[in-house]
């Protein structure tokens, strides 16, 4: 096996939102391909927050390619200028109005929803002893509900299809596996 080579990158995004480039690539084989297409997408943190009463916080919103209302746990787009741990302590209180120190913030792992077409990492934090303790600042396009939830029934949520964004879910199922205590 062989990685592939790009041969010639273009750039063919129909926004900055969504950036989607057309590649030339030789396969491992030596095959040519001359339309890979592929979004090169910035990377994401993603927060389980639980509080000092043990509950987890989530956030609903609405969420245009889904066409529907999301559960998931507080996220966004590393912002530029900050590392992930800053990035993560700063949508914990933009999202959701919980402000915590750089040290409460521990990474947990990462992953990528779609490594096939889409280049975007999700970096997962998991942050406890918490509490509401600042205000929401929502970006222009956000108008986000805080749910606050027991671990048990977030388990549940993410079992049974409440919650179906998939790296909510898998860094649900992997903080149950990792933290057994926080789900007991």
């Amino acid at each position: 096996m062989k990685k592939w080579k790009i041969l010639k990158e273009e750039d063919v995004s129909p926004s900055k939102w969504f950036p989607i480039f057309k590649h030339k690539v030789e396969l491992g084989n030596g095959k040519i391909v001359d339309d890979f297409y592929l979004s090169i997408a910035g990377d994401v943190i993603l927060v389980l927050p639980v509080l000092k009463t043990g509950e987890i916080v989530l956030v609903k919103q609405y969420k245009h390619a889904a066409e529907d209302f999301v559960i998931e746990l507080p996220a966004g787009y590393v912002q530029d200028g900050k590392t992930l741990q800053e990035t993560a302590v700063a949508e914990l209180e933009e999202e959701v109005g919980i402000k915590t120190t750089l040290e409460n913030m521990k990474f947990v792992a990462k992953i990528m929803n779609n490594p096939s077409k889409m280049r975007q990492y999700t970096h997962f934090y998991i942050a406890r002893d918490l509490v509401f303790n600042s205000t929401q600042k929502f970006d222009d396009n956000e108008d986000i509900e805080v749910m606050v939830v027991s671990p048990k029934k977030v388990l549940e949520m993410a079992l049974d299809g409440t919650i179906y964004s998939s790296s909510t879910v898998a860094n649900i199922l992997r903080a149950s596996y990792l933290f057994p205590e926080i789900f007991k």
